[in-house]
């Protein structure tokens, strides 16, 4: 039998977060729920969550310091809730690290939908072998540059050697410019494509994602991620 993904809801509304968990509980999900900032951070530690729903207006630690807080130590999916819809409180979330931003108030469903898609991207079926030589072999969907390989089928990034924690939205990011060397991409098109449809107009989203990939993965003599100034973005391949 399989076992159930743990979901941790944090709320300070106790009837909302008994709604969420009656929502996720019905489509066979573990959950468990915690009102302020620094339960969410020991739940964190202790329930070892698959997800986490994290509202924003927390008493005590807000939920922007509890995101912050747990993407010092790790890159567990985390999707944003709050009744704050402007583009600043979705940037911001962004850049802390959320994977997904929903605006309060949700159907039950899109909220279902949302937690599947993520769940998906992070936790796909294994698709990394090991070779005679006790090497790693990239299978699936993946691209490979002199010193990167970025795997979409498993969500790895390999750079220089090393494994580079991403969360999902970057890794998709780098994986679709990569796909696709030399072409130029708007930061429409880039949001249509990664994103969606209601992230359409935040362009910003897309800079903040951009700035964080360059943080962590160097221009390379043979490669780059490029500014086309005035219009968006390209992964440029020198070879």
């Amino acid at each position: 039998m399989a076992t159930k993904q743990r979901i941790l809801i944090v709320d300070d509304d106790e009837n909302i977060a008994e709604l969420i968990s009656l929502y996720l509980t019905k489509e066979c999900f573990d959950t468990q729920m915690v009102h302020d900032g620094e339960s969410a951070i020991e739940a964190f530690k202790d329930y070892e969550p698959n997800l986490i729903l994290l509202d924003l207006m927390l008493p005590g630690i807000d939920g922007y310091e509890v995101c912050r807080e747990i993407r010092k130590v790790s890159n567990i999916p985390i999707i944003m809730l709050s009744a704050k819809g402007e583009t600043f409180d979705k940037v911001l979330g962004l850049e802390l690290g959320a994977d997904d931003y929903i605006i309060k108030p949700f159907d039950s469903k899109e909220l279902v939908a949302r937690v599947r898609a993520v769940l998906r991207r992070v936790h796909p079926k294994v698709t990394e072998v090991v070779s005679a030589e006790n090497e790693f072999e990239e299978v699936g969907d993946y691209v490979t540059y002199p010193d990167l390989i970025v795997n979409q089928s498993n969500y790895s990034v390999t750079y220089k050697g090393e494994k580079v924690d991403m969360p999902p939205k970057e890794l998709e990011l780098l994986y679709f410019l990569a796909s696709n060397p030399n072409q130029v991409f708007t930061r429409e098109q880039l949001l249509d494509h990664i994103w969606g449809y209601e992230y359409i107009g935040d362009t910003r989203t897309v800079d903040v994602h951009i700035k964080r990939l360059r943080e962590k993965i160097n221009d390379h003599p043979q490669w780059s991620i490029s500014t086309v100034w005035g219009i968006g973005y390209k992964f440029e391949s020198k070879k």
